[in-house]
Order: C-alpha cells, then structure tokens, then sequence
C-alpha cells in the first residue's frame, strides 16, 4: 500500500473510531447544605465558595451522602418525597414517594439504603394537650390509622424496599458502630427505640421521660462505646452505653439539638440552638470546655473532612457559621442561604447527620 494510501487509512480510521465516554468527575471537598428555601447549595471547602446549587424537591431538610460521594440524598418535606442527585452531574435522576413530612435522612454505611424519617400525622411539632383531636376527635383517629414510619429505599433499585413501624416523632437516627443497628430518637413520646436492620425489628425501646425531654439528636462515639442523645426540652444529652443501658444526664446549653464527637473523639460538638452557641465538652467527662457563639436556630452543622473546620447551618439566620476548631472560634460567616437546614460534606466527615463509614461496617 502507498504510503499516501496508509496516512488516509490512518485517519480515516481515527475519525470514524467510537468515542470513549467521558464520565464527570465526582466533587471532592465539598459541602452539600440543604436550603428549605430552595434546592441544595454546594461549597467548595477550600475557598468557601459557593460552587453552585442543586434543584431538588420543595422544603429539603434531612440529606445524606453515600460513601462514594456518587449519590445526594435528600428529604423534601413538601413535596413528601426524595429526590436522589448524581453529584457527577449535579442532576436529580430519581423521585421517590416516601411520605408526609419527610424530615431526616442516613445512608446505610455500605452505601446500600438510605433510612428516612416521615410522619404522616405530624405537623412538625409535638401537638399540645388539646391540639390532637380538635372538636371531634377526627385528627386523633387519623393519627392512629396513620402512624410515623422510616422509609428504607434501596439505593440500587431506587425504590422503598421496606417501611419500618416507628414511634410519634422520629427525629435523629444513627448506626451502631457494626452497622447492623438503627438508633432513632423519638421527640413525640420520649424514647429511644433501637431496629436490628437485617429483620427490621425494633429491638429495644428507652424510656428518657424519667431524664428529660424530646430527644432529638444522636451520635456514636468513634470508639462504640457510648451514644449520646441531645433532649432538646430539658437542656441536657443522655448517655447510654454500647448495650444501650443510660448511664447519666448531663446538663448543656438551652435547646441542644445537633451532636457529633470531634475526628478523634477527644471532644463532643452539640449545637445548643437557643442559646445560639455551639458547645464543646470533654469527651471523657461531658465538662464544657468552650462555648462559641453562632447564628440563629443552627441545628446542625459539620467538621471538614480535614478536621479543621465546623460548618453550622444557622437557618433563621439564612447563614453559615465557619468555626475554627483549633481556636475554637468562629472566623466567617457565609451568607446567601434560604434557611439552611442540613449539611454534609464529601468526603463523609463527623457530623450532626453523618460520619465517616465504620471499620468493618456491613
């Protein structure tokens, strides 16, 4: 073959051959801050710019991440649904039905489920002694008929593969360090009910009425050894220990809500809303050790996956508190959110509503 001949083959051969596809990269080190306002705002961790924000459903509150930072979940309270997001992309490919009011969301530590908390009879708020039932005593019997449930969605079918009966309320939820347990506070009747997650049976149920009031947040210590959980009426966190047994109350700041132990587990981290102050305490004693000031009505908030920051969404504020943990410190304020609600960040750093994945997890 000529020469000429071989150089046309050649590219001929280079402009006809199949493209690969070329797959978008995930983000790395970023934070994902549901907005009820409107959509999902994503930050970029190492200037602290917003990168751009996510269209979800209407009213996002709880949002969770799985381990692979592929795949954004988050819970759209108005819309009663979820909306799953290929953070490649930054686009929802997924819809699910869940329920009224969806609120909290986890995903399981293998990436496998993500759990979600909703509650049909609910309004957001416990109800009063005469709120319930009205004049007829119809809300109290749909209240009955309609009783709060966890939604387990199948993140590989993208559908509810099961519904977990739950108590009035259900706030916070974390796994037991093995992965095999559900831990869920119950703000409406005071509990706190365990669910082995292979059976989904609820395995225990404590009574905290005898300790405090409406139990919100939940967290495992990184050592397995204790969870504790915030009462956001009594001012104080319960601490219970590996067999969930409560060992003490301790007293905290007025209205705690979001709890995460420090990367290290030298410190607990609880946003103490209404006293609008983040609280740091001695891991071993519960002793406070510092109080740093923040927005208004920060429910939760997050480490930076390198430990040296906590992001603090402050949703009456429609602000971001930038605490050095170092210093112990705020050192910034983000602004431009429409009541923040939630954070998480990737890659999966302590937090109110998320962790890194356990050694081990199933």
């Amino acid at each position: 073959m000529n020469s000429w001949r071989r150089l046309a083959v050649c590219a001929l051969t280079v402009l006809t051959a199949p493209l690969s596809p070329v797959w978008a990269a995930t983000p790395e080190n970023v934070a994902y801050v549901t907005n009820q306002g409107d959509g999902v705002t994503v930050i970029d961790l190492a200037t602290m710019k917003t990168r751009q924000t996510l269209a979800v459903g209407k009213d996002p509150r709880g949002v969770g991440i799985t381990p692979d930072g592929r795949t954004l979940v988050t819970a759209n309270q108005a819309d009663e649904d979820v909306s799953v997001v290929d953070t490649a992309t930054g686009k929802t490919i997924h819809r699910i039905a869940v329920g009224k009011n969806a609120e909290f969301v986890r995903v399981s530590p293998n990436g496998h489920f993500a759990y979600v908390t909703y509650e049909p009879s609910s309004s957001g708020k416990p109800p009063g002694k005469d709120e319930s039932a009205g004049k007829s005593g119809k809300a109290t019997q749909e209240q009955a008929a309609e009783p709060a449930e966890i939604a387990v969605i199948d993140l590989s079918k993208f559908e509810v593969s099961a519904r977990l009966p739950a108590s009035p309320e259900t706030e916070g939820m974390e796994f037991s360090p093995d992965g095999r347990e559900l831990v869920v506070a119950n703000e409406g009747d005071d509990t706190v009910v365990v669910y082995q997650l292979e059976s989904g049976r609820a395995i225990k149920k404590i009574d905290i009425s005898p300790y405090g009031k409406r139990p919100r947040g939940v967290k495992a210590s990184p050592d397995g050894s204790r969870f504790l959980v915030t009462l956001e009426s009594s001012d104080n966190v319960l601490v219970l220990d590996s067999h969930y047994a409560v060992l003490k109350a301790v007293p905290t700041g007025k209205g705690p809500y979001g709890v995460a132990f420090a990367p290290g587990g030298a410190t607990v981290w609880i946003a103490a809303a209404r006293s609008e102050q983040i609280q740091v305490l001695d891991a071993s004693t519960l002793a406070p050790i510092a109080s740093i000031p923040v927005g208004k009505r920060c429910w939760h908030f997050s480490f930076t996956p390198d430990g040296q920051r906590v992001l603090v969404a402050c949703g009456r504020s429609n602000a971001l508190t930038v605490i050095d943990v170092a210093k112990r410190q705020a050192v910034s304020t983000l602004t431009g959110f429409d009541q923040p609600w939630g954070i998480v960040t990737y890659p999966k750093a302590s937090g109110s509503l998320d962790a890194p994945p356990p050694a081990g997890a199933h």
